[in-house]
């Protein structure tokens, strides 16, 4: 039992020494220094995450020429070099893939966009914002972000990763611990407070282990925005002093970077407050995570309620809502699952296209990979059994892959 009065030494404290609150905060930092030192072994010396090198055959891939194109390269000295291992075998870091891209592009003009897919800013293909979101907690939101920024960063697009959750999760994915990392006002939050103490959203963008993808950390400060914005309502002193209406925030915030990337990725708290109505009146389209449980869909259903609600009062004070597509995917999907088969059929049969065909299944891959805090990206398929990872890589591609043509019809161009 914990007790209710503080007593004896810190070299003797017990729990029955402790009142609640400070029982709970040795716990928040006993676990802290437990996870430090857990980063400090898996990311030694410098305890930050780095990326592993591709195989040459992976560089191929991800660039989209054969492997025996890319050795040619390497002896006629173009472009990066790779590191040469054992055997001769060709290693490349993801900056050195990106390097070869732009090189590949000055020597082929005419398909410069097959090698290097960012948008083109100065046509139609404006800054696609996806907005990954439910209610629901364990819905795999803040997997689907990762690996979505991650799938896209490796395939050449410049993106911003937002962690947008109190709780951090995304940012604790990409090697941030928020208690030791992160000072105060270094989220989004500092981008779209009230108060004098705003920042520039470039000044809290933190670049990543992953070559041309950056990030903007979340922690508990976030929540300041469900406190402040209410007052700000109640007193429309925002509007008087010419700082806008809440809603339109977060889009204020990304315009003021946009020339700089061309996808952004936010990972939306698991609750419909202030923060995750602004997200969705910045994004221009949107993916709702779904496992297919009963109760799950039935959270989902109240949770569409609400949002159209609320978003018909935004679109009525003059907030602007154009999705350029909203879907909704099913994750934690296990196949020979009757029920959840069941479930999925249901699903596709109320919303037609607008559940994406492919799943993201439940596999041993994604939950063994996060115990380092890492994603199926980061992994070789050595660390797993060969159909382990396959199966789970596989779904991955198919999801990410649909992804990708979603936002490329919404630019005009051919999946």
């Amino acid at each position: 039992m914990v007790g209710q009065q503080e007593g004896g030494g810190e070299s003797a404290v017990t729990d029955a020494d402790l009142t609640t609150d400070r029982a709970i905060a040795r716990d928040a930092e006993l676990l802290s220094a437990q996870l430090q030192a857990m980063r400090d072994r898996l990311y030694a010396p410098a305890s930050r995450k780095t990326l592993r090198r591709f195989s040459s055959g992976e560089a191929a891939r991800l660039i989209g020429v054969s492997d025996g194109y890319l050795r040619q390269l390497s002896i006629a000295g173009e472009g990066p070099q790779p590191e040469t291992g054992t055997g001769g075998r060709r290693y490349y870091t993801l900056e050195d893939i990106n390097g070869l891209r732009r090189h590949l592009a000055e020597q082929n003009p005419a398909k410069s966009r097959h090698y290097l897919p960012s948008r083109n800013a100065g046509g139609n293909e404006h800054l696609q914002v996806i907005a990954v979101t439910n209610f629901k907690g364990g819905s795999g939101k803040t997997t689907t972000s990762a690996h979505l920024a991650q799938h896209l960063a490796l395939a050449g697009y410049r993106v911003l990763a937002i962690d947008l959750d109190p709780q951090a999760s995304l940012s604790a994915l990409f090697g941030y611990q928020p208690e030791l990392d992160l000072d105060g006002n270094d989220t989004l939050y500092a981008a779209i407070r009230y108060d004098d103490e705003g920042r520039q959203l470039s000044d809290v963008i933190r670049p990543t282990y992953f070559d041309g993808l950056d990030l903007v950390p979340g922690n508990l400060e976030l929540q300041e925005f469900e406190h402040t914005t209410p007052q700000m309502l109640s007193t429309r002193h925002g509007d008087a002093a010419g700082q806008g209406l809440f809603f339109a925030r977060v889009h204020d915030a990304l315009a003021s970077v946009a020339d700089r990337y061309d996808v952004v990725v936010m990972d939306c708290p698991p609750q419909l407050g202030f923060l995750t109505l602004s997200a969705l009146c910045a994004a221009t389209s949107v993916l709702v995570t779904v496992h297919p449980q009963m109760l799950d869909v039935a959270s989902m259903s109240q949770f569409l309620f609400m949002t159209a609600d609320l978003l018909a009062v935004v679109r009525h004070a003059g907030g602007e809502l154009n999705f350029d597509f909203m879907r909704y995917l099913v994750t934690r999907y296990e196949p020979n699952d009757g029920p959840q088969t069941q479930i999925v059929g249901f699903l596709r049969s109320l919303f037609g296209e607008r559940v994406l065909t492919a799943p993201l299944v439940k596999s041993t891959a994604f939950s063994d990979a996060g115990l380092t805090k890492q994603t199926l990206y980061e992994v070789t398929r050595e660390s797993f059994s060969r159909a382990t990872y396959d199966r789970a890589m596989e779904s991955l591609t198919a999801v990410n892959t649909e992804i990708e043509g979603l936002i490329m019809k919404a630019w005009g161009r051919q999946a």
